[in-house]
C-alpha cells in the first residue's frame, strides 16, 4: 500500500500512541487490554475523522475548492474536526447538522462539538430527522455556486473511499507498532457507524495479510446494514488501493447489541464504560461512538468471548468533546462495580 500516490494533507499527530490498559485488565480478569489512541490525533481534542479529513481535505485543495460541506447529527464529531481542517488551511466550512435524537437540552444543542463548530468558523444549517442529508449538500453546494464558489462535499463521517484511506493506513501504523513492541495482537475492536474506519482498518489489515481479526461495535444500524455497509465500501477502498477483492465478505463483523435505543442516546453500558475508562485509565470516551465500543468491550471480556486471547486492542475514535453536549447524563453519581 503507496498512500503517498493520493493527494493528502498532513496535520495529524501520528503515529498515535498504543498503549497498554493494565488497571482495566486487572480488573476485568480477561485478556491484557490495550487501546489504541486515536483521540490524540492533534486536530480540535483529535479523533478519528481526522486521520481521513488528511486525504478528504487534501483532494479538496487539489480541486481548488473554497468552501467545503459537510454533514452529521447535532453533536458530530466529524463535523467539529472537518470545520477545524478548514480553519487552519483558510477554507470557508458550511455544516449540515441532523436532529437525530428529538433533545431539547440547550447543552446537546448548543454545548460539545456545536459549540466548537462555530468556533472553528463553520456556518451551521439545522435540519430535522430524517432529512435526505445527501440532497442536502447538493442543494447547498449548488448554492453556493451560483455565488462564483468552489465547493467540495464530504459525505457524513467521511466515509467514502477517500477518507477510508486514512484507516488502510491507520492498519499499516498499528502492525508497524506492534512488530516493534513484539506485541501479538488477537483482535482488534472499535466503534462503526458510518462505515469508513471499519472499511478502511479490515482493507489494510486484509492487504497487509496481518492476520488480526476486527471487530465493529455498532452504534446506529442494524448488523445485516452495518456489516452490508462496511463490506461495500472495503470493497471500493481496495480498489482504489489497487488491490481488489483482497476483503472477503466474512471478514466484515459488527456486533450491534450495544446500541440501545438509538443513534446518540446513551444507555446504562455506555455511561458506566465512560465512567470505568475515566477512573481507571484516565481515558475519556464519548456519548456517542467510543462509550458504546467501549461498553461491548467490557461486556465481551465479562462474557469470556475473549478467553484465551492474549492482548485485545480498542481503537479509541475520539469525540471527548461530546460529553459537554450530555452534561445532565452524568449529574448523578454512581457506584461502580466490574464484577462479572
Amino acid at each position: 500500500m503507496h498512500f503517498a500516490r493520493f493527494e493528502r494533507v498532513r496535520l495529524a499527530h501520528l503515529p498515535t500512541p498504543l498503549e497498554p490498559m493494565d488497571r482495566l485488565s486487572d480488573a476485568l480478569g480477561g485478556p491484557r487490554l490495550w487501546i489504541k489512541r486515536d483521540d490524540c490525533t492533534g486536530v480540535s481534542t483529535g479523533g478519528n475523522k481526522t486521520r481521513k479529513l488528511e486525504f478528504l481535505m487534501g483532494e479538496a485543495l487539489a480541486r481548488k475548492a473554497d468552501v467545503v460541506i459537510t454533514q452529521g447529527a447535532t453533536q458530530s464529531n466529524h463535523v467539529r474536526q472537518t470545520a477545524a481542517f478548514c480553519a487552519r488551511l483558510g477554507v470557508e466550512c458550511h455544516a449540515i447538522l441532523e436532529d437525530r435524537t428529538g433533545s431539547n437540552d440547550p447543552d446537546y444543542r448548543l454545548n460539545g462539538n456545536v459549540l466548537l463548530d462555530g468556533l472553528h468558523g463553520a456556518t451551521i444549517e439545522h435540519v430535522p430527522a430524517d432529512t435526505d442529508m445527501g440532497a442536502a449538500c447538493e442543494t447547498a453546494a449548488e448554492e453556493f455556486r451560483a455565488q462564483g464558489k468552489t465547493p467540495y462535499i464530504i459525505p457524513g463521517g467521511g466515509s467514502n473511499p477517500v477518507g477510508a484511506l486514512g484507516y488502510a493506513n491507520c492498519a499499516l501504523e498499528l502492525v508497524n507498532q506492534a512488530n516493534e513492541m513484539g506485541l501479538k495482537i488477537a483482535r482488534v475492536l472499535h466503534a462503526t457507524g458510518s462505515a469508513g474506519t471499519q472499511a478502511g482498518l479490515v482493507t489494510g489489515l486484509r492487504a497487509l495479510n496481518s492476520g488480526i481479526p476486527l471487530l465493529g461495535i455498532g452504534v446506529r444500524a442494524p448488523k445485516e446494514k452495518q456489516e452490508a455497509n462496511v463490506f461495500a465500501l472495503a470493497q471500493a477502498t481496495a480498489e482504489k488501493l489497487g488491490c481488489p477483492g483482497v476483503v472477503s465478505r466474512d471478514d466484515v463483523v459488527a456486533n450491534t447489541d450495544y446500541v440501545g435505543e438509538g443513534y446518540g442516546i446513551p444507555n446504562a453500558g455506555t455511561i458506566e464504560a465512560i465512567e470505568i475508562f475515566a477512573r481507571y485509565e484516565a481515558i475519556l470516551l464519548d456519548p456517542v461512538y467510543s462509550g458504546k465500543g467501549a461498553a461491548g468491550l467490557i461486556d465481551l471480556v465479562r462474557k469470556g468471548t475473549f478467553d484465551g486471547a492474549e492482548n485485545i486492542v480498542f481503537l479509541h475514535t475520539g469525540g471527548s468533546a461530546g460529553l459537554f453536549g450530555y452534561r445532565s447524563t452524568f449529574d448523578a453519581p454512581r457506584e461502580l462495580s466490574l464484577a462479572t
